[in-house]
């Protein structure tokens, strides 16, 4: 592939744009075996993009065909391109993320699924539009996790009626949870396979309790890496994705 294509569908901007940076030497490579970077400045020259590292304006990017990121979701931020009250978790992703282009425009990632600007936790995004529809389509039964703080003290009813199924108000259909236990007097771990507009804090209003704090720390295997912090990101490794599926 021409190394000028390679860091379009990488995100660095337009061709032309990086065609330029190419030219104007603030690009390196270093292809998939070998040791040390070199500085190209052929914006046509050919290179084996699988296994590549770039060095673009001093900062490496591993080539990825797709992109599958893991971001630690913090408090305070929309699942939106747009938000309207709190900043995007998309300007915690460095740029080339968000400016990747798809067939048809520059989209960058999406996220897979969304979470409450107050709640935390595992959040996935990709292109890959098969992907983002495998894990976040109901008939595909993903699980995913969240822990739950809650105004008043569980109890076992409360436990009983989340697993037998409860009708919340815009749905005909009882919503169960496919498991869920009791971690504190005030706290309970949740599991659900479909992803309904505010739905564990439906869930709860409707067995009389309400939700204080909530945090996704799993979906399928995978759980949330102890060591990434709130509002930071990762590339998932494809032994993330084997746990994912």
């Amino acid at each position: 592939m021409q190394l000028q294509d390679i860091l379009y569908s990488q995100g660095f901007g337009t061709r032309r744009v990086c065609a330029g940076l190419i030219q104007q030497g603030h690009v390196e490579v270093k292809p998939a075996g070998e040791a040390v970077f070199r500085l190209e400045t052929d914006s046509t020259a050919q290179i084996e993009e699988e296994g590549a590292t770039l060095k673009v304006q001093g900062k490496e990017w591993l080539y990825q065909a797709k992109a599958y990121v893991l971001l630690h979701k913090p408090a305070g931020t929309e699942c939106s391109q747009k938000p309207s009250t709190y900043p995007s978790i998309y300007t915690l992703l460095p740029i080339p993320l968000r400016q990747r282009p798809s067939k048809t425009a520059v989209t960058g990632v999406q996220a897979v699924g969304r979470l409450d600007q107050d709640t935390t936790g595992m959040l996935l995004l990709s292109d890959d539009g098969q992907f983002i529809h495998r894990m976040s389509s109901p008939k595909k039964h993903v699980p995913k996790v969240y822990e739950v703080v809650t105004k008043h003290a569980v109890d076992a009813k409360q436990i009983e009626r989340l697993l037998a199924g409860v009708v919340l108000d815009d749905d005909p259909q009882p919503v169960s949870a496919a498991a869920c236990s009791q971690t504190g007097e005030k706290s309970l771990s949740l599991t659900l396979t479909e992803g309904k507009y505010h739905q564990v804090k439906r869930m709860l209003a409707a067995v009389g309790n309400r939700v204080e704090g909530l945090h996704r720390s799993r979906i399928g295997a995978m759980q949330l890496p102890q060591d990434l912090l709130p509002g930071h990101w990762r590339w998932l490794s494809q032994d993330d994705l084997a746990l994912l599926r």
